[in-house]
């Protein structure tokens, strides 16, 4: 009987794996520019500073720190929710969790402490604006 239960749990979360990853790929797929993809990607540098800065500043608020602390946890592991051996898709995952996190923590500190903290040229700081909807 637990083989059962164990066998429809793993079930479960292949199956919670593959939506994911069609949702992941439809998603970068309905990019008009795939190019605009890649340079999101060579960002992620320049991001990952942001980040550390960001969650150091005692002016942005705990809950928005939280999430940038769990965030670079993320991106500093090397379990993905997607394998970045995935073409497109093993990264994709990686550019879309920055963008909702960075999304939530601009709404929440405000788009000044995004700015202040930046550590990237001006062009890299205009396109993570329009990848987090700013």
């Amino acid at each position: 009987m637990w083989w059962q239960i164990a066998l429809s749990v793993a079930g479960g979360l292949l199956l919670l794996w593959l939506v994911l990853v069609a949702v992941l790929w439809g998603s970068a797929r309905r990019q008009p520019d795939p190019t605009s993809l890649r340079d999101a990607l060579r960002l992620i540098p320049d991001v990952v500073r942001l980040v550390r800065r960001l969650a150091a500043d005692r002016a942005v608020p705990n809950g928005v720190r939280i999430w940038l602390i769990v965030l670079l946890g993320y991106l500093l592991s090397p379990i993905d929710l997607v394998p970045d051996f995935i073409p497109v898709l093993g990264y994709a995952d990686d550019a879309i969790i920055i963008a909702l996190v960075l999304r939530f923590a601009t709404r929440r500190a405000g788009i000044a402490a995004l700015e202040r903290h930046w550590p990237g040229t001006p062009e890299g700081l205009r396109a993570l604006r329009s990848l987090v909807g700013v």
